[in-house]
C-alpha cells in the first residue's frame, strides 16, 4: 500500500445513506441524495455514482494537464461514466469508462498515449486499480 504525506483532507458527512443528505464540513457541498430510478429509487437528486464520476473526471483532467507536455488542452473534454451493477463475484460493483477528446493532439495515437499516461498517474485511477474495471479511450 502506498503511504502519503497528507497535504489536504476533504471531509463529507452523510445521514440517511443513499436516500439521505450529504454535506462537507466546510459547507461547500450540502444537498440531498437519492437512488436513481434505474436501480429502484425515486431519482430526482444526485447520487454517489454521479459524485464519483464528477470527482474522477476532474482529477483525471488535472492529471492530463500535468502529463500533456505542451499540448493545449483548451478544447479537451473528459467524460467519465460510472456504471453500477451486479458483480460476477457476487454483490454490487462499479466499472468506469473514461473517454477523452484532445482536439489539439497531433494524432489519435498520441492522444491515446496521453490518456494512458494520465490514467497511470491519476489519484482516482490509482485508488481503484485492481479493484474495478476501468477503460480509457481517446476519441
Amino acid at each position: 500500500m502506498e503511504k502519503i504525506k497528507i497535504s489536504y483532507t476533504a471531509t463529507a458527512i452523510n445521514t440517511g445513506g443513499r436516500m439521505g443528505h450529504v454535506r462537507t464540513d466546510d459547507g461547500m457541498l450540502d444537498f440531498d441524495v437519492a437512488m436513481p430510478k434505474e436501480i429502484g429509487g425515486p431519482g430526482g437528486k444526485t447520487n454517489p455514482e454521479q459524485l464519483f464520476a464528477a470527482g474522477y473526471a476532474t482529477c483525471f483532467g488535472g492529471t492530463l494537464g500535468a502529463v500533456a507536455k505542451g499540448i493545449s488542452l483548451k478544447d479537451s473534454e473528459i467524460t467519465v461514466q460510472v456504471h453500477t451493477g451486479v458483480s460476477d463475484k457476487g454483490g454490487y460493483a462499479l466499472a468506469v469508462d473514461i473517454t477523452v477528446s484532445i482536439p489539439k493532439a497531433p494524432s489519435l495515437k498520441e492522444a491515446q498515449e496521453l490518456v494512458e499516461a494520465a490514467h497511470s498517474e491519476c489519484m482516482y485511477s490509482k485508488a481503484v486499480k485492481g479493484n474495478i474495471e476501468v477503460r480509457v479511450k481517446a476519441v
